[in-house]
């Protein structure tokens, strides 16, 4: 709001310009009918707070960041419906950032805190590090991630509300090693990232655990898209002892296999049997439904909105560090030979 509206509000109802700043921001003594009559001054005059000048005054945005590697991926649609939610309720404002799973823009999105674009953020990242977590860390500003993170020295300053996804695969795999399946191939992300890690030492251990033999020319290294889920399937079915059943580490990824299935002429699942992970409204969709593991990704969002809020708002509280458990919803896609399905 300019400083002019506010001597124009002052002169349409007959008060000094101090007394409209009071009744409008609330803050210090005004009658009742003169803030009545106020307000309804300023509502024909269109007033509208001056963002900017309040920020100023109050040091805050009244906005959080929602830093997410991928837009395109449904999974993570589910998660700001979580986060909004709560925002909407502490009169917050969500902003989205996109860091394209690169480094520098998630550096990018620290700084936008640091600079006081917002007052708080929460963070998706495959690939949590030295880098990233140090910018996090220096920060004056509450960050929740939604990874795990515990740096070796101690000392961190953010939040974190995670889903064990290592758990998720491994009930995958182990849900088709007791139908007897016993080659069992893996589609994940970057072995060399965070999150790739953990979703397929899932898988590794399942088997390991369950007595059924490990082959490297079975686990493929992807990106989370159907399109590379697609493209790794076909390699896995070419291979001549081709792969009974395949765990996915993502439903897109799981769908791209099952499209690499219908065109290679193979039956799901009675030829092979398919596992994804994140449990997105479209694995009920498809046909045959997919099996997937439920991550809980709209209790992520709410439960990590609600610590930041909680930070925010100066209430007292240790390091949060909460796990939720993922399960396993089955369907027609992983019940491998038999006429058992839901």
């Amino acid at each position: 709001m300019s400083k002019s509206t506010i001597y124009q509000i002052a002169e349409q109802v007959g008060v000094s310009p101090s007394t409209v700043s009071r009744a409008l921001s609330g803050n210090g003594y005004c009658g009742k009918r003169t803030k009545m009559k106020i307000i309804e001054a300023a509502k024909a005059l269109n007033y509208a707070p001056d963002q900017a000048a309040k920020m100023l005054k109050t040091r805050k945005t009244n906005k959080i960041i929602f830093a997410v590697p991928d837009i395109c991926n449904p999974f993570y649609f589910d998660m700001i419906n979580g986060i909004n939610q709560v925002a909407e309720e502490y009169g917050y404002l969500l902003i989205l950032i996109y860091t394209k799973h690169q480094l520098s823009e998630e550096l990018k999105a620290i700084q936008n805190v640091k600079e006081r674009v917002a007052d708080g953020m929460i963070m998706v990242s495959f690939h949590f590090c030295e880098e990233n977590i140090k910018a996090i860390n220096e920060l004056s500003s509450p960050v929740v991630l939604t990874n795990q993170f515990d740096s070796p020295g101690g000392g961190d300053r953010f939040d974190y509300v995670y889903v064990d996804t290592y758990a998720g695969t491994k009930q995958g795999t182990e849900h088709l090693i007791q139908q007897g399946i016993e080659r069992i191939g893996f589609i994940g992300g970057s072995l060399s990232e965070q999150t790739g890690m953990q979703r397929y030492a899932g898988y590794r251990d399942a088997l390991l655990e369950g007595g059924v033999p490990y082959a490297d020319e079975l686990v493929k290294e992807s990106d989370y898209t159907e399109a590379g889920g697609y493209e790794v399937a076909k390699r896995l079915l070419s291979q001549p002892d081709r792969p009974q059943a395949i765990v996915a580490a993502n439903d897109l990824m799981a769908i791209g296999v099952m499209h690499a299935c219908e065109e290679a002429g193979l039956s799901v699942p009675l030829d092979m049997a398919i596992v994804g992970m994140d449990n997105l409204d479209i694995s009920s969709r498809v046909y045959p439904k997919l099996t997937s593991v439920s991550l809980m990704q709209e209790e992520i969002g709410r439960q990590a909105a609600m610590i930041l809020m909680y930070r925010l708002h100066g209430k007292a509280m240790e390091r949060s560090a909460i796990k939720i458990v993922p399960s396993l919803v089955v369907r027609q896609s992983s019940i491998w030979r038999t006429g058992d399905t839901k």
